[in-house]
């Protein structure tokens, strides 16, 4: 056989400074509470003095927003209008096709915020902002049939589906009817 090497392995292990101090090769001055309060009070004045000139630089900023408004043009203030009340019309006209959505799906799905959900709403819209009620209705066919069991459970109650095949009739040692048949054959096989 011939002769195997064996290699072995040194693990290396890091090496950890005796203290912090060494490590980075100052010592710490002693705490100083004298000292710390000064610090204190000195950071302290700093942000009084800050805060201070925030409140009084407030008003001017305020001041320089209400020029710049002034300045702008009645075509810009118009046209910033027309763009927030684009924005709340699409949001009336979305939530206006969801709504629909959810009416029209509130017949045949158990949950209709589902249908309104799993839907892309902004398609049954068209340029004049008119909703297309047939195309709502067939896509929640469509998804109806992807998706049976979002349906609405059939009304009225369940009822059970019989199966002869439990209880004392499926093993063939059925019992008898009436009650004082069945004592009787409790007590013949009770004394034997």
């Amino acid at each position: 056989m011939p002769e195997e090497t064996q290699t072995e392995q040194v693990e290396e292990q890091p090496q950890e400074p005796e203290t912090a101090q060494e490590a980075e090769g100052t010592e710490e001055e002693p705490f100083d509470a004298d000292r710390a309060k000064k610090a204190m009070s000195r950071k302290n004045a700093e942000n009084k003095s800050l805060r201070d000139r925030l409140k009084e630089l407030e008003p001017l900023a305020r001041r320089a927003k209400e020029l710049e408004d002034a300045q702008k043009s009645e075509q810009e203030r118009l046209s910033e209008q027309l763009t927030a009340q684009q924005e709340k019309a699409a949001k009336a006209l979305r939530t206006a096709v969801a709504s629909k959505v959810e009416a029209l799906a509130a017949k045949e799905f158990a949950d209709p915020e589902d249908a309104a959900g799993a839907l892309d709403l902004s398609s049954y819209v068209d340029d004049d902002g008119a909703i297309d009620t047939d195309a709502i209705k067939s896509d929640l066919a469509d998804l109806l049939k992807r998706k049976p069991h979002w349906a609405k459970a059939p009304e009225g109650p369940r009822r059970p589906a019989p199966d002869r095949t439990q209880g004392s009739s499926g093993n063939n040692s059925r019992t008898p009817n009436d009650p004082g048949e069945e004592f009787a054959g409790f007590m013949s096989r009770a004394l034997k």
